[in-house]
């Protein structure tokens, strides 16, 4: 492949091609507050909005009930920078959005 450029472009084009190892569930999110649950499927509405698959669970650890958002360990770079950016936009970026989507 290093003989042909023209080839190594269009694959650097196209999706990532993901490993098993890529596709084993990490934690990305973890709490055991009042408002974690909100707070994942929030989370989990940002990821399924940019196509990170996840999935939200409640899941005992050290002693307590908390919620966990997971998703591909290939994709949790990715999924951080999401989640980075939505929070510095902050509510009036959510607000914008949906009154886009009403429109």
């Amino acid at each position: 492949m290093a003989q042909d450029p023209d080839r190594e472009d269009e694959l650097q084009n196209q999706d990532q091609i993901l490993n098993s190892h890529a596709l084993d569930m990490v934690t990305l999110y973890r709490s055991s507050t009042i408002d974690g649950e909100m707070e994942a499927e929030m989370i989990r509405g940002i990821l399924d909005s940019n196509g990170i698959p996840s999935i939200v669970t409640d899941t005992p650890y050290a002693g307590v009930l908390g919620t966990e958002v997971k998703v591909p360990r290939g994709k949790l770079r990715e999924a951080e920078r999401l989640i980075t950016e939505a929070r510095a936009a902050g509510p009036d970026a959510a607000a914008e959005a949906e009154a886009a989507s009403e429109e």
